[in-house]
Formats: structure tokens, C-alpha cells, sequence
């Protein structure tokens, strides 16, 4: 089943969240994310549905292994597609930005020729 746009969004955050602290709660994506809190908790049943995020014991949010995996995906290709940026010129802020707006959009196509160019030049 395919995860929409903001789904991963919100996969990311968790994901970003989870590496500063093992707590993250509803309040914590909603306050990263700017978006309020009865909108997270739909979002977040949507992906617990999907089987991507669940509740620990103390009812802290966590990414399942499925959530793991599509959250490293989507973080190593923004990151990607940042390094690209910032080595036309870009300054960090911005291409780390554009690139999370560039990533949701760009084809495996082009995604793949920019990774094998920065391979090609050492970059990656």
C-alpha cells in the first residue's frame, strides 16, 4: 500500500525526532512539524494502521521496522539530493529545504543520476 506525501512527512519527523530522544510523543511532532495536534493524531493512526509507527509501554511513539526502513529511505535521499545542492552552491539551510520539497517530487530516474554522479566524482 502506498504512503502518501504527508505520511512521509510524518515518518521523517519521527525518524529525525527518534534520533535526538527515544521519547517522542504527539506534542513533539506537532510543535517540529507546526501542525496541531488533532491533525498528527489522524496522521498517526493512518501510519499505525499502515503498520509504520506504534505506542511503547509508557505510550511513546516509535517507528516499527517497516517505518525504520521507509524513514532511513526518505532521510538518505533528501540528504542526497542536499549534497547536490549545496555543491552547485547552494547554502546548507537552503538546499537541505528545497531538497525535502525536490525529493517528494523527482523521479527514481533523476534521483539515481544524481547519486551516480556524486559517486562518480567522490562525493557520495
Amino acid at each position: 500500500m502506498a504512503i502518501l506525501e504527508s505520511g512521509e512527512m510524518y515518518v521523517e519527523t519521527i525518524y529525525l525526532l527518534s534520533l535526538e530522544s527515544d521519547k517522542v510523543r504527539g506534542k513533539d511532532i506537532s510543535e517540529y512539524m507546526g501542525f496541531s495536534r488533532p491533525s498528527v493524531s489522524r496522521a498517526l493512526n493512518s501510519l499505525r494502521e499502515r503498520g509504520l509507527v506504534k505506542k511503547d509501554k509508557n505510550g511513546y511513539i516509535k517507528l516499527t521496522e517497516g517505518g525504520i526502513i521507509l524513514a532511513k529511505h526518505i532521510y538518505d535521499r533528501n540528504m542526497l539530493i542536499a549534497r547536490h545542492f549545496t555543491g552547485l552552491g547552494v547554502d546548507e539551510k537552503t538546499a537541505r529545504k528545497d531538497a525535502q520539497m525536490v525529493e517528494r517530487f523527482i523521479s527514481d530516474t533523476t534521483f539515481n543520476a544524481i547519486r551516480d554522479n556524486q559517486i562518480k566524482n567522490g562525493v557520495g
